[in-house]
């Protein structure tokens, strides 16, 4: 896996994280589920992204 999909990975999950924190402080639901959302795709990918390297290996 490159560095720039492990960056882009923390990034979506840092966001999501920032969107349920936002949501939570606002009370928005709707918002606080889409950052929940952006976090697993971020892990789902970055799970991914380990399967590949370990068949490489």
């Amino acid at each position: 896996m490159g560095l720039d999909d492990k960056i882009k990975n923390a990034a979506q999950d840092l966001s999501g994280k920032a969107k349920e924190a936002v949501g939570h402080a606002t009370g928005n639901d709707e918002q606080v589920a889409e950052g929940k959302k952006d976090q697993a795709a971020a892990h789902l990918k970055q799970t991914g992204e380990d399967i590949k390297d370990a068949f490489r290996n």
